[in-house]
């Protein structure tokens, strides 16, 4: 059901070398990013038109407007089961307690006497959020992308999920119910390529955003690289992935069913187990099979997800070893569930987030820890951040210096531009001061 690697006995390569040998799903953005350049142009050209006609093709409904009209944002709302409001209500109450606490405040640096530097912290004016609609419904998602950019200040706030047949061209009633809770009245029954389109160009009934945010398919991956530059992005997301790292004290029916946990989500979702215990490795395996036989989505995700060649058992000589290679792959969500868990979560330098010990499991962060569940994928984690308050907020230095301040430093000035040879710059100073350099 699902491959191992043995690196076990040699030691181990560095870098590229170690990620090399790693799983990983293909998700070959560059190859999809010539396919979405027609359907971005097509939006850029024709607006509402476009997008409506994509519903069709692509979704099979048949829109007159891509905006939802507010009574059916209310309506799912009212219909809504009292379970899953509260469920809802919970995951928005601690996604504030913790996006809250990342607000940042300016701060000013008195460099010299007379000479400051402000750091200025100031939201986007407007962002397009995006929630997937495809083989899952993802209010999660809404709640993951909207509480971040609300608590950074954000003061205008558009989300984009995708028509569903079913529910008569409108995204899913759980996803608006979502949207009403946190307040957001601006929702477009717009999904894919598409909808990134939508909020880079603006339509008739949407505005451009400055930013899109939100997970999604490889079409919304290449369309975010096709507007890189003209909008700011999160991050293209590609296949969820889970990483475990343990030893002989995890159990092994908690990860096993972590791993299924990440495997329901898609074919190409990424399930890795590293451990030094062979006898975890083994007993691992035994609880797959029936855990997997029990589940809803065995045949057409699970199944395909835990044989293809992005999930894994790879085999370490030890926890220390076991670090290094969790460290090369980069995982989405990576557990630890070894002996001192929090000591060995504490060395992991590369992670999109951590779940320390038995009690955290990815799911807990999907839903309900406070934790934001939009992370880097494909290794990205090694440069890039999961979704947050700073996201959504852009730092602005301000300089502000006196004329003593100016004149104690313009010599160094001169003498870098000189130093360039871009003497037009020292120049703008010893205009200041009669032409004369101070000090000299």
């Amino acid at each position: 059901m699902i491959s191992r690697i043995d690196l076990r006995g040699d030691a181990l390569p560095e870098g590229a070398a170690l990620r090399d040998l790693l799983p990983r799903a293909e998700f070959d953005v560059e190859a999809a990013l010539e396919k979405v350049r027609p359907i971005c142009e097509d939006v850029r050209h024709r607006g509402t038109a476009a997008l409506i006609d994509y519903a069709e093709r692509f979704d099979g409904v048949v829109l007159e407007r891509i905006r939802v009209p507010a009574a059916a944002i209310d309506a799912a709302l009212t219909a809504l089961g009292p379970d899953v409001r509260a469920a809802l209500e919970e995951s928005i109450r601690r996604a504030r307690i913790v996006h809250r606490a990342q607000r940042r405040t300016d701060h000013t640096t008195q460099v010299v006497p007379g000479g400051t530097v402000t750091e200025k912290w100031v939201p986007v004016e407007r962002v397009g959020l995006y929630a997937p609609g495809g083989r899952s419904v993802y209010p999660s998602s809404v709640i993951m992308n909207v509480v971040p950019a609300q608590e950074a200040g954000v003061g205008s706030i558009a989300l984009a999920s995708p028509p569903q047949k079913e529910h008569g061209g409108l995204p899913h009633p759980t996803i608006l119910a979502a949207c009403a809770l946190l307040g957001v009245d601006e929702v477009y029954a717009a999904g894919g390529a598409q909808a990134v389109a939508m909020f880079a160009y603006g339509t008739d009934e949407c505005a451009p955003a400055n930013m899109v945010t939100g997970p999604g398919n490889i079409w919304v991956a290449a369309a975010k690289r096709y507007f890189t530059g003209r909008i700011g992005i999160d991050t293209e997301a590609g296949p969820t992935e889970i990483a475990v790292l343990a030893d002989a004290t995890a159990d092994p029916a908690h990860v096993a069913a972590d791993l299924i946990s990440q495997a329901e989500h898609d074919p190409l979702a990424a399930a890795v187990l590293v451990t030094d215990s062979a006898e975890l490795a083994d007993a691992v395996e035994r609880e797959l099979k029936p855990q997997v036989a029990a589940a809803r989505h065995a045949d057409e995700r699970i199944v395909p997800a835990l044989g293809g060649r992005q999930s894994a058992i790879v085999l370490v000589d030890g926890v220390e070893e076991g670090l290094r290679v969790v460290d090369a792959y980069g995982a989405e969500h990576l557990e630890i569930q070894t002996a001192d868990a929090a000591a060995v979560a504490g060395r992991v330098r590369n992670a999109g987030a951590i779940f320390v010990g038995p009690w955290s499991p990815v799911s807990l962060g999907d839903y309900a820890a406070g934790s934001n569940h939009v992370l880097p994928t494909g290794g990205c984690a090694c440069h890039s951040s999961g979704l947050s308050v700073q996201s959504f907020l852009r730092g602005i230095h301000v300089v502000d210096y006196t004329r003593d301040a100016l004149a104690e430093v313009t010599h160094h000035v001169v003498t870098l531009a000189e130093a360039e040879d871009l003497p037009a710059h020292g120049a703008a100073l010893k205009a200041r001061f009669g032409w004369e350099v101070p000090g000299k």
